[in-house]
């Protein structure tokens, strides 16, 4: 139990590190995708989730004090994205890369929740534009997160 809370907590400090310094630079236009709600939902989909909003919680406190945002943001989003993906957690083990395409649904649901939220709560704008913060800050990077998780999966399965 212990080797695995520390070997995922390894991940998701290499995974927030590469998200604040390395992942900008393949951003298209200024999307960027998220790395670390692609981990959160593979944990929450493996472990449940109860276990899956905590760990949402727990790394978005993480990203929000390694990133010098508004401290809760990204908090309450990765909560959010956790739970969502928690929902399709399965007792009976199946492999989550089985189904690719429904792996990154999932992805794309729980990535939009979290860039939905982390862009409305860690705005400093006060009038927001809600076609903007829905397509620039909600859709596009889910579909691009999506399709960076819809590729893992489907690396993992060829192996």
């Amino acid at each position: 139990m212990l080797q695995h809370i520390i070997k995922s907590g390894i991940i998701v400090l290499i995974l927030i590190a590469l998200q604040l310094t390395l992942i900008p630079l393949v951003s298209i236009k200024g999307i960027i995708p998220d790395l670390v709600v692609i981990y959160v939902v593979i944990y929450a989909m493996r472990n449940g989730q109860l276990k899956g909003t905590f760990f949402g919680f727990v790394v978005g406190f993480l990203f929000d004090l390694f990133s010098g945002g508004l401290l809760g943001s990204a908090m309450f989003a990765k909560t959010l994205a956790g739970f969502v993906a928690g929902y399709f957690h399965k007792d009976d083990e199946e492999d989550i890369f089985s189904n690719s395409l429904l792996f990154a649904s999932i992805i794309f649901i729980s990535s939009l929740i979290d860039s939905f939220f982390y862009a409305f709560l860690g705005s400093a704008e006060v009038e927001i534009n809600i076609l903007s913060l829905i397509f620039t800050n909600g859709i596009f990077p889910a579909a691009f997160t999506s399709l960076i998780g819809l590729a893992y999966s489907l690396l993992v399965r060829k192996k």
